[in-house]
């Protein structure tokens, strides 16, 4: 039974988690464990549709909730469970859900798990396309991968999606960062005081088994969801560019591609002449990447830190990838595998970590001293729970300091309102109705 007087916690998802689909589901999934580990109350609530690999809260001592947007009933809910704390999972679930918060459960703490910065990941993905369409070099991406933070803001700050989300931030009493990089853009370009954010990076279970050893792997691997379009383009030009230089080398060389809800579009990359292997869904991922002996993750947009990446290091695989993938993960630790700017580099360090074992050992090792140490769960669960703790006792104070947040807070929750009101009415008697109602 859970106490009384445990810290409740309201959790509004942008979907239910799928831990095993993607790296920010998996993400979520250990915040949760967190408070659950400290004997908070947990709830869970999603306006989305439940996907077919959807974690099983319920087990785990987490009440399910599903919500509608613009729809009262949720003000009901939301007076009754009367959380202290009030997570976000993504912005724009603040967007829709956070007037009502305000309205009902003022004194809740709100934070806001950001995954990776949306507005940073999209506008790095304009930067690819309007590269591509100036040339047609697949090799060399070099001046897409070493941007200055200042121009990552030029990029940014004239977007609409980066005016909302960081709205969405100044709102909130506190935001999870999963990105060391993303929070010193946000303070050095956007002027976001550093006591709104908190650097919360995966959390994953430790291995308790030793790796699997060089010559008992084979075959290179990618993982990750095709929805997600970073991952979607790094297929692609593996499939034009980077592949094909690998398999010049090693002509018998096979690469397996697996990936929640594969679509068509993927499976109609399937080759197994030129070994390159669209697998669908992994029913354990770090199974099959424990049987991979390189990791290949050629992203050429992204943001945040890559739980593919993350994964390979659990399992002793070094992991071949460009800076964008790198980005955030090593604080200046030796790479667990190698980094490439162009098809070519990245071909060349695949080929030889899969033949040298001595190399290959190498990145092994400093994937496990990497892991050790900047993503211990030890280190960084009871970090959060003193942060929220701490945030929660000096509410107060960090709203009077955070006089943007409160401001934004007045005007997009009462504009959002009165739309959240206009959109109810019309549900329930029409488009004439409200029309007359207003005059």
């Amino acid at each position: 039974m859970t106490p009384s007087h445990a810290t409740k916690v309201l959790v509004i998802g942008y979907v239910w988690p799928e831990p095993r689909s993607s790296a920010a589901s998996g993400h979520v999934m250990q915040i949760l464990e967190t408070f659950l580990h400290e004997g908070w109350d947990v709830t869970f609530s999603s306006p989305a549709g439940v996907g077919e690999h959807k974690a099983d809260l319920a087990a785990l001592g987490i009440r399910e909730c599903p919500i509608e947007l613009n729809n009262s009933s949720f003000d009901t809910f939301i007076s009754d469970l009367a959380p202290d704390i009030v997570l976000f999972d993504q912005f724009m679930m603040e967007e829709q859900f956070g007037w009502r918060v305000e309205k009902h459960c003022p004194d809740a703490l709100r934070v806001l798990e950001t995954s990776d910065l949306q507005s940073l990941r999209h506008a790095r993905h304009q930067r690819l396309k309007d590269r591509l369409k100036t040339s047609a070099d697949e090799n060399d991406f070099s001046d897409l991968f070493a941007p200055a933070l200042r121009e990552e803001f030029e990029l940014m700050a004239g977007t609409d999606l980066a005016k909302r989300e960081i709205a969405a931030l100044y709102r909130c009493d506190l935001n999870l960062m999963i990105s060391p990089v993303e929070i010193e853009l946000l303070v050095a370009q956007f002027k976001l005081p550093r006591d709104l954010l908190h650097l919360c990076p995966l959390m994953p279970k430790m291995p308790l088994t030793s790796h699997k050893a060089f010559e008992d792997r084979a075959h290179f691997l990618s993982i990750g969801n095709f929805r997600h379009a970073p991952n979607w383009d790094a297929v692609l030009w593996m499939k034009t560019a980077v592949w094909p230089l690998i398999r010049q080398q090693l002509p018998g060389a096979q690469l397996h591609l697996y990936g929640a809800y594969t679509p068509p579009k993927a499976t109609a990359l399937h080759n197994a002449a030129q070994g390159f292997h669209i697998m669908n869904w992994a029913e354990d991922a770090l199974q099959v990447m424990s049987a991979a002996r390189i990791c290949l993750a050629p992203l050429r947009f992204g943001a945040g830190i890559k739980g593919k990446i993350v994964d390979a290091m659990l399992c002793g695989t070094p992991t071949v990838t460009t800076p964008i993938g790198a980005e955030g993960m090593s604080d200046g630790l030796p790479w667990p595998g190698d980094i490439g700017e162009s098809a070519a580099a990245l071909a060349a360090a695949a080929v030889a970590l899969y033949q040298d074992p001595s190399l290959w050992a190498q990145a092994q090792g400093h994937g496990d001293r990497l892991l050790a140490a900047q993503y211990s769960q030890s280190e960084h669960g009871p970090a959060l729970i003193e942060r929220l703790q701490i945030c929660r006792r000096d509410l107060a104070q960090r709203r009077r300091d955070n006089f943007t947040g409160a401001m934004l807070r007045h005007h997009a929750h009462k504009s959002t309102q009165y739309m959240a009101q206009w959109i109810e009415a019309k549900n329930r008697h029409g488009e004439s109705s409200v029309a007359d109602s207003r005059g």
